[in-house]
């Protein structure tokens, strides 16, 4: 069993907001003290690594964020007008695709069909029709590997989608 620590990692990390305290207590199925203590935990574990990621307090409640030193990386890698929501849809299709995007909508809800649109529009993402008509297939393009400066996913990578 992980860590409630680590389990508040993945909460953080998954629903990609500030969360408070109790909102935190109840994804991990514990009592708020039991999240304060694990939320001090990570927050120390960030603290004493060397990583591009941080736990803050915001007004909003605790957030996984990018620290400030890297700011700078999102503007050059990431669209500015492509949402968070859009870019998780994009990392799933890079990740398991060809993906057939009736597949897509159940990983990633129904909000994908309007990132599917916005990404094909960008031309991060191909999208062509099945042969037995009644879905499309999905798959990243050639200007996602250069825009992204990626040329081949990892093998870990590969494993962890299937």
């Amino acid at each position: 069993m992980p860590r409630l620590a680590s389990t508040l990692e993945a909460i953080l990390y998954l629903k990609a907001q500030p969360l408070s305290i109790a909102e935190l207590a109840e994804f991990a199925g514990c009592d708020r003290k039991a999240a304060e203590e694990g939320l001090i935990e990570l927050m120390n574990d960030y603290a004493h690594r060397d990583s591009a990621l941080e736990v803050v307090e915001t007004p909003n409640g605790y957030s996984l964020q990018l620290r400030e030193a890297f700011h700078s990386l999102v503007q050059a890698l990431i669209p500015a007008d492509l949402g968070v929501g859009a870019l998780r849809t994009l990392a799933a299709i890079a990740l398991r695709g060809p993906l057939a995007q009736a597949e897509l909508v159940e990983l990633r809800g129904s909000n994908a069909y309007q990132h599917v649109q916005e990404l094909v529009q960008l031309g991060f993402v191909r999208k062509r029709r099945q042969s037995d008509g009644r879905s499309f297939w999905l798959q990243v393009t050639d200007k996602f590997h250069q825009y992204f400066q990626v040329n081949q996913l990892p093998q870990e990578f590969d494993r962890l989608a299937k």
